[in-house]
């Protein structure tokens, strides 16, 4: 894991304003947003965007990641085909808060289309703010970690 305070943010073509809002909110945070896009509303295939987000974060150059499409499934599955890339999509604080607390993920995942941006910003808020917990935690995390080799 990384000590980094840079955080890569990508998205599909329906969650460029969301994803851009997200960006402003971290880096008011203290946090460095890599925005790696896209930019334009032409329709775009969310696995390369998952993809590229999650080689990122694998790779060490972004500490977390946060990564959106219409629902946030299809993306999240695609960061999760990436070695060492646990991500999980969330709709509520809690789904947030454990995520990193009991599975030690490292990206997170958002609908734009089922979350509005005051909900989004809280549990990426949710997701930041919380620390893994490690113990038995920790055992489950290295059991999923086994799986990948």
């Amino acid at each position: 894991m990384t000590d980094t305070k840079r955080i890569v943010l990508s998205s599909d073509h329906a969650a460029i304003a969301l994803r851009q809002q997200i960006a402003r909110h971290i880096e008011a945070k203290g946090w460095e947003a890599v925005d790696i896009g896209p930019t334009s509303p032409e329709s775009t295939h969310y696995p390369l965007h998952g993809e590229a987000a999650a080689q990122k974060v694998a790779s060490g150059d972004c500490r977390f990641g946060i990564i959106l499409c219409g629902t946030g499934q299809g993306i999240m599955m695609a960061a999760n085909k990436v070695k060492g890339i646990r991500c999980g999509v969330c709709a509520d604080e809690f789904s947030a808060r454990m995520i990193r607390a009991h599975n030690d993920a490292q990206m997170l995942s958002i609908g734009e289309r089922v979350v509005g941006p005051g909900l989004a910003l809280a549990i990426v808020d949710a997701f930041l703010e919380t620390e893994f917990e490690g113990g038995r935690h920790g055992t489950r995390v290295d059991m999923i970690k086994a799986m990948e080799d």
